[in-house]
């Protein structure tokens, strides 16, 4: 055997293992960070449903012949900032995520002020059209907190491999940068009062 083929062998073999090696960090990167982008889209898809039941609900509410305008134009007002208010999922920044927070939570403070208003209304609160709505909404808060809590739960295996030694070699050089976790707002431990209780 002559000598030159000896090292020939080994670089090719170096070669073979540092492309297997970029292959899989690169193909499981973003088969983690697709994960995540997906069920950033389920976030975002509760949060319109939420918006959607919200439109019908004002749509029934000013049925109500003296209804309080201010209240009912807040909401309107809130619920368009909400859907403005967008995010691109494959580069979510601390930024963006404070900025859709700040709008969903203007568009919660509302529809809370709203429900309180209602209390006023015992027609509107006997409209089974209106009960139907508000039971709807409380079950689409809960798909939100799903949602959001499942897109944390897909980021942290993508942070973790992209973050863990070697692969923070790669990560870098393929353009693969941590997603940010969802995070609630200061003061949003204490739950805004959407109680459907009417009697």
């Amino acid at each position: 055997m002559k000598k030159w083929l000896i090292p020939v062998i080994v670089l090719g073999v170096i070669g073979l293992g540092l492309y297997t090696w970029a292959k899989n960090f690169n193909n499981t990167a973003v088969t983690l960070k697709e994960t995540a982008t997906k069920t950033w889209g389920d976030v975002e898809s509760s949060y319109q449903r939420r918006n959607d039941l919200i439109g019908n609900l004002v749509k029934t509410v000013q049925g109500a012949a003296d209804f309080e305008k201010s209240t009912l134009e807040a909401v309107i007002k809130a619920r368009s900032e909400a859907t403005k208010t967008t995010i691109d999922p494959a580069n979510i920044t601390p930024e963006d995520l404070a900025a859709f927070n700040q709008a969903q939570s203007g568009l919660s403070s509302a529809l809370s002020r709203l429900l309180v208003t209602v209390e006023r209304y015992p027609d509107l609160k006997a409209n089974q059209n209106f009960l139907e709505l508000q039971s709807q909404l409380e079950g689409t808060e809960n798909r939100i907190n799903i949602a959001r809590d499942r897109f944390n739960e897909a980021v942290e295996p993508y942070n973790k491999h992209i973050k863990t030694f070697p692969n923070t070699l790669l990560a870098g050089a393929f353009g693969f940068e941590d997603m940010n976790y969802f995070k609630a707002e200061a003061g949003a431990e204490i739950a805004p009062d959407v109680e459907f209780d009417f009697k």
